[in-house]
């Protein structure tokens, strides 16, 4: 299958271009020229699937044209070594646990699947050409989680170097120990100023030709088409475990949204037949998205700073993939997407009230899932919001909301004990370039 860009100014790329560039050319996010409809069996029959039987079916509609099957099945079981569960919490609202991986993130599973995948082109690359070629360095942006998830992901994996890109004082000091105590192949770049300038330097890396006859470079976030398709998953396993529960009609799904790579995966999902009566986007203070639901016009500002962290992102890069998948059309998203965003004294409620009423713990993030659901579900319809992280991984904020205290899981509390390694950098891209050059030389 070919990948053309979202600003359709450059020629279309194979899969394994995609993957390696990240970005096209021409700075556009790359699209798949078809989206294929899964056949009306698969979803007659997928309650009887496993998580990963039902990710393989999915990922064969995406890649299963440019990798063998037996290679994409091990790529899928390998990544998905743990489960995503429904869970009931109150009334006609269920939680999504996309927090069972190991860094207790949902960015888990794109993370584990694009390194997997990134790792199956360069072995092919080696075998092919008879020679190892030059290191792959695979830039990324972060607000909180995806910085832990990828370096996590991508460990120790030959032929490739992470530099993770997080601004200062911005994430919680959890979520800073996943990405600045590995070392080996992880490099911790701390950026003064906010995501936004951490997402634009690595723009500005992909758009520099002389830095790119220097060094081969590809990204991690969800700009990347390995990164974010693979989220599709668990909204094909989130359906079918609801059909097991007999409550699979009029469902509608809530996604805590920053960069809105997670909710385009969705939207991916229900263009290839996944019965989503409709989407929510739920935003913090950053609420471009909603202000364009509301107006039809997008305007994209810095970003402002949270309590939900990860959501922290005033030009959310696939904004652009939304508009081409439905063809501009405001009307259509809107018939799809509807939206919420709430003030972190908000979140703190939806926190305190979430705990002291049902006895279930959100996270910041997930708090305006479940609060979206509340305030916007109708007469009949199934609500599930996605908890995108452990409610750990933010415990100063969750237990000051809820006035009791979390227990560290120990695979999170293992994190703590390591040395902080991390790069102070400016906002500036010559420094930033800079530094990557005498790295390479």
């Amino acid at each position: 299958m070919k990948y053309y860009s979202t600003n359709k100014s450059t020629v279309p790329a194979t899969l394994c271009e995609a993957v390696v560039r990240g970005l096209a050319p021409d700075r556009g996010l790359y699209m798949p020229e078809k989206i294929k409809s899964l056949p009306k069996d698969f979803f007659e029959r997928i309650q009887d699937l496993s998580f990963k039987e039902i990710a393989f079916e999915v990922a064969d509609a995406f890649f299963g044209e440019d990798i063998a099957a037996e290679e994409l099945r091990n790529i899928v079981y390998d990544t998905l070594s743990f489960d995503c569960p429904v869970v009931h919490v109150n009334g006609n609202i269920w939680s999504l646990e996309l927090f069972h991986g190991p860094t207790l993130a949902f960015k888990d599973v794109g993370a584990r699947f694009m390194a997997r995948m990134l790792g199956h082109f360069i072995k092919s690359d080696k075998r092919a050409s008879g020679r190892a070629d030059r290191c792959v360095n695979v830039l990324v942006a972060t607000s909180g989680d995806t910085g832990s998830a990828v370096a996590n992901g991508f460990l120790g994996v030959d032929g490739i170097h992470v530099y993770v890109l997080y601004p200062k004082g911005k994430v919680s000091k959890i979520q800073e120990c996943q990405f600045t105590t590995l070392g080996r192949n992880i490099t911790a770049v701390e950026i003064d100023g906010t995501f936004d300038d951490c997402q634009a330097l690595v723009k500005d890396a992909f758009a520099d030709e002389e830095l790119n006859k220097q060094m081969k470079l590809t990204s991690a976030n969800s700009i990347n088409v390995a990164r974010f398709l693979p989220q599709a998953f668990y909204y094909f396993n989130a359906y079918a475990r609801m059909k097991e529960h007999g409550l699979a009609d009029n469902l509608v799904v809530c996604v805590p949204s920053g960069n809105f790579g997670n909710i385009t995966a969705g939207l991916f999902a229900k263009r290839m037949g996944l019965p989503v009566k409709r989407f929510i986007a739920a935003n913090n203070a950053n609420d471009v998205f909603l202000e364009y639901l509301h107006t039809g016009e997008y305007t994209p500002r810095p970003s402002i700073q949270t309590i939900a962290n990860a959501m922290d992102v005033g030009a959310p890069s696939n904004f652009a993939r939304i508009l081409d998948l439905y063809r501009h059309s405001h009307a259509d998203i809107s018939a799809d997407i509807c939206g919420a965003a709430y003030s972190d004294a908000q979140i703190r409620e939806a926190m305190a009230e979430c705990y002291h009423n049902n006895g279930y713990i959100l996270d910041p993030h997930g708090a305006c899932g479940w609060r979206a659901l509340t305030e916007n579900l109708q007469s009949g319809e199934t609500g599930v919001f996605l908890e995108t992280a452990h409610p750990a991984k933010f415990n100063d904020t969750v237990e000051q909301a809820i006035g009791a205290s979390l227990t560290i899981p120990p695979r999170l509390a293992a994190f703590m004990h390591g040395k902080k390694q991390s790069v102070p950098m400016t906002n500036a891209f010559a420094d930033f370039k800079q530094y990557l050059i005498k790295k390479v030389e």
